[in-house]
């Protein structure tokens, strides 16, 4: 009978899926800095609309590829990740509103 934890293959999965978990981490964390300044601040005049926009759509895409693959980390980090960039663009657009 082979115990699954002798298998070397397991091993790497596990590494594999512990380093996948903290750039999961690092990547969807990374927002919240910015989210809190612009939100503190209530300024975020001197962020890229176009840039976020762009970031948005790639956290998207890497969301739907997530529920494509079935792997829910995927789509609950990067779901996580486009909550905290849609609270710096919506103060990006209130920012632009109030402005105009």
């Amino acid at each position: 009978m082979s115990n699954s934890c002798d298998d070397p293959a397991t091993g790497f999965q596990d590494i594999a899926t512990l380093t996948g978990l903290v750039a999961a981490f690092c990547t969807t964390v990374s927002h919240y800095p910015q989210l809190k300044k612009c939100w503190d601040t209530g300024s975020a005049g001197d962020l890229s609309p176009r840039m976020f926009l762009t970031l948005a759509a790639g956290i998207s895409l890497w969301a739907l590829y997530g529920f494509l693959k079935s792997d829910i980390v995927i789509v609950i980090v990067n779901a996580v990740s486009l909550a905290l960039l849609m609270g710096i663009l919506y103060l990006k657009l209130i920012e632009g509103w109030a402005s105009a």
